[in-house]
């Protein structure tokens, strides 16, 4: 699933599209992690950002 970008707003930043290079690599840099460290995640975790975020506190930590 492509991102949408005339979706804007809260609903919109609850996730990550994985598929979206620019999202993954505002991830991954975020975090201090690889690409695909980051993709890694997504696929295990899945795309809620809250999850997200608290996978790859886990993975640096």
């Amino acid at each position: 699933m492509t991102d949408d970008k005339t979706k804007r707003g809260g609903s919109d930043r609850r996730t990550v599209a994985g598929e979206e290079g620019y999202e993954l690599d505002h991830f991954a840099g975020k975090h201090g992690i690889t690409r695909d460290q980051a993709q890694n995640l997504i696929e295990r975790v899945g795309n809620s950002r809250q999850k997200l975020d608290a996978a790859a506190a886990k993975l640096k930590g």
